[in-house]
């Protein structure tokens, strides 16, 4: 099999070659029921989950029955708080819930691998060979991508050191900035480019020493807090 490639090019956009991908990483086939549940996870996950309805019980009032059994000709009631009347409980509605999943680490590494690899037989991985920018500027990153041919949503994998081409692509609205260790199958997939440097390339797919874990998948409680 030819090995796997993508384009490399510097920090302005100037094509310099072409890289080889890791097949391990790149070059497998994609496990869509895999990536389906891993997704579905990570976006049950992100739910607050603080949804609330009243029971009947919970509403105020009705501890008097509003008319007498029989006699009246009208239907029986016992309650006004009974779901059937305007201002009562709500039957089978939504509770506080937790939504996540647990998810093991073999199908989130097996999943993210899947995306990566998709990605790359659409040849939608770019490589920045490193980003030499002194100060953040929206306008090199607008340029940059404009000269790699990267259109619609891309994700920018960046390494520690990165933090002035982090600031530059963060006002970009169709733009995610990840680092290697917080990079998901649901973000890769939502890019239809994903643009890596020389650095983070190795780390891809928890190739390096990131292990992905639970909290991958954020849980937000009641105050806004990850869980």
């Amino acid at each position: 099999m030819a090995d796997l490639t993508a384009p490399l090019y510097d920090a302005s956009g100037a094509a310099k070659g072409d890289v080889t991908l890791d097949a391990d990483t790149f070059g497998i086939e994609p496990n869509i029921p895999v990536m389906h549940q891993v997704v579905n996870a990570q976006l049950a996950g992100a739910r607050r989950g603080t949804h609330n309805t009243k029971t009947r019980a919970e509403r105020r009032g009705g501890g008097r029955k509003p008319w007498r059994q029989k006699g009246l000709g009208r239907a029986r009631h016992g309650s006004i708080r009974s779901p059937m009347w305007r201002g009562g409980g709500v039957a089978h509605g939504p509770k506080p819930r937790d939504y996540s999943q647990r998810t093991p680490k073999k199908m989130k590494r097996l999943a993210l691998r899947g995306a990566l690899s998709a990605r790359a037989s659409e040849s939608a991985i770019k490589v920045v060979d490193a980003f030499d920018w002194d100060a953040p500027k929206t306008k090199q990153a607008t340029s940059l991508l404009s000269a790699m041919g990267v259109e619609g949503k891309a994700l920018v994998v960046l390494g520690g050191g990165d933090e002035a081409a982090a600031k530059s692509f963060a006002n970009l609205p169709e733009v995610i900035v990840a680092n290697p260790g917080h990079v998901t199958t649901y973000d890769v997939l939502w890019a239809s480019t994903v643009v890596f440097t020389n650095e983070t390339l190795g780390l891809a797919g928890g190739s390096g020493a990131y292990e992905a874990s639970d909290e991958d998948f954020v849980k937000e409680t009641d105050e806004g807090a990850e869980a």
